[in-house]
């Protein structure tokens, strides 16, 4: 379907791809996967056709429909949210749109002289239409929002009151009501919740059609893709499988090429060895000839790039009270909506709490009656005796300098750190070489995530309160914060929609769901087994 053929691309400098060849066959499901900055999203641009390769070619099948998602979703206004995702079905929007012209023709007094060639003209679109399941179009429409987490009055309101990460969920509904022959999906988890993130999983396992996408969550991408492109420095790896077995294939594969490595510079180092010993005796002098002549032959093995390997030593958190939060009789309503209504709840020295919940259910709330960021109406909040409290919420990123740079921010804060230890962080959390000197107003909203998590970290508190902690790492970060924080000696509660973050991290799970508040003994895995659902509101 789609072939990408011996293609070279640089971009500003630096040299995205070299010779670099692969395919996507119908019905294949692929996760593209690479460092950041590695050209992820200049290969979707170029198989849509935004950007030309400089050598090589982009072979698309001719006919063929094309949906991509990315994250820049462009102006949303003027139209219902259910309207802006009819729009974007692709041929079908186009018929409605001139059925709805051919409507207010009809019932124009002013063009009673065109009627017999409207109302023939109205009977062959309304055939087309039927044809396209368009009457169904409305309720598909409304089936892909209410897996997206949309309500129905959200539905019917304005698409451009909304923030921007329920208009990316807008952009995402269009691409999934297209159902075209292939979707080209950008980090199409990101701005989820669990609950929509399980709907996305199995509507793309049956959508029949090809898919490339990139995700930061492992999870999802192990459930769905059954083969992985790797971008490494330059060219394009095929790996058959989920990407569990890239990562053992890719880990096996550097092991044998550096095994390889090893025997042929130990042959090489013999054989040097030999040149040099006997070079100057003639009576050696066609041996040492034969060898400098088959050394020159030899294939170099070359070792296997060394990745940048991120893992950080975090300092041991001073140890707190046994009892670290403790809230008694907790009422907190917003308006007429009561989130809260007697909450009694404790948590103790080295639990992790994870928070499970649909939207809406008072999850960030109960975060910042914790850490006093919001009072509660009646009822009390105590913190125990010794809590050393750390948050990290969305709103975190906003207390950043804008004129410091990375380095000068985290000096800062840390006088007395010394530069090597702050930059051996900044390398954990994604920020190499010259990135410690960008200044923080021109950082993107992951950069900032890592940068104010790093913070956290480096001075770690021993009561950690995360509120979507993962939202932009890369996977790579990921895993080394779920590493850090699986070390960590504190106590924990957090709300993420990462269920590797999940299951690897927790010990407790409070659930808050309609029919009132429940607590679980054992982790997120544990909650899963006895409940039969990965999130509340959601069958097995």
């Amino acid at each position: 379907m789609i072939r990408i053929e011996n293609i070279s691309k640089s971009a500003s400098h630096r040299i995205l791809y070299i010779e670099a060849s692969a395919a996507l066959n119908r019905g294949e499901k692929i996760g593209l996967v690479g460092p950041n900055g590695a050209g992820k999203t200049t290969l979707f641009r170029m198989i849509t056709g935004e950007e030309q390769p400089d050598e090589g070619q982009v072979a698309v099948e001719k006919g063929m429909t094309i949906g991509y998602f990315d994250q820049d979703v462009g102006e949303m206004a003027g139209r219902s949210v259910v309207a802006e995702v009819m729009e974007g079905a692709g041929p079908v929007s186009v018929i409605a749109a001139e059925l709805r012209e051919l409507e207010a023709a009809m019932s124009d007094p002013d063009r009673m002289d065109e009627m017999d060639a409207i109302i023939e003209r109205y009977g062959e679109v309304q055939a087309r239409y039927e044809e396209l399941d368009g009457y169904a179009l409305e309720g598909r429409a409304r089936e892909v929002l209410a897996g997206l987490s949309f309500s129905q009055e959200m539905m019917d309101g304005d698409v451009g009151k909304l923030s921007g990460g329920w208009k990316m969920r807008v952009a995402l509904a269009r691409i999934l009501l297209m159902r075209p022959d292939v979707m080209l999906l950008d980090e199409p988890s990101n701005h989820l919740d669990i609950e929509s993130l399980i709907w996305l999983e199995s509507f793309l396992k049956t959508y029949e059609g090809a898919l490339l996408m990139t995700s930061h969550d492992r999870e999802f991408m192990n459930r769905i893709v059954n083969k992985i492109i790797e971008i490494d420095a330059g060219s394009l790896n095929t790996y058959s499988g989920d990407y569990t077995f890239y990562e053992g294939q890719r880990e096996q594969n550097e092991k044998q090429q550096q095994a390889q490595f090893e025997r042929q510079q130990a042959m090489l180092a013999k054989e040097i060895k030999f040149i040099e010993r006997f070079k100057a005796r003639a009576s050696h002098a066609s041996q040492v000839q034969s060898r400098v002549k088959k050394l020159d032959k030899i294939d170099r093995v070359e070792p296997p790039r060394r990745r940048q390997s991120v893992a950080f030593d975090f300092l041991p958190a001073p140890r707190s009270g046994d009892d670290v939060v403790n809230l008694k009789g907790v009422h907190k309503a917003y308006g007429s909506r009561t989130i809260y209504e007697g909450l009694d709840f404790m948590i103790r020295r080295k639990e992790r709490w994870c928070i499970m919940g649909v939207n809406g259910a008072g999850k960030s709330t109960l975060l910042k009656l914790v850490t006093g960021s919001t009072e509660p109406d009646q009822g009390a909040v105590n913190l125990g005796a010794s809590v050393k409290l750390g948050y990290f919420a969305q709103h975190s990123m906003d207390l950043l300098e804008g004129e410091l740079t990375i380095l000068q921010w985290l000096e800062q804060k840390f006088p007395k750190a010394g530069q090597a230890p702050l930059r051996a962080l900044c390398g954990c959390f994604g920020f190499s070489g010259d990135d410690v000197e960008k200044r923080c107003r021109i950082l993107s909203g992951g950069e900032k995530a890592r940068l104010v998590m790093a913070a956290m970290l480096f001075d770690p508190p021993n009561f950690l309160v995360l509120d979507e902690p993962t939202n932009h790492l890369d996977l790579d970060t990921k895993e080394m914060l779920i590493k850090a924080l699986a070390a960590y000696e504190g106590t924990m509660l957090f709300v993420s929609h990462d269920r590797r973050f999940l299951a690897a991290l927790s010990n407790r799970v409070l659930e808050l769901t309609a029919d009132g508040i429940h607590q679980y003994g054992g982790g997120y895995t544990e909650y899963v087994e006895r409940t039969g659902h990965e999130a509340p509101g959601l069958s097995s």
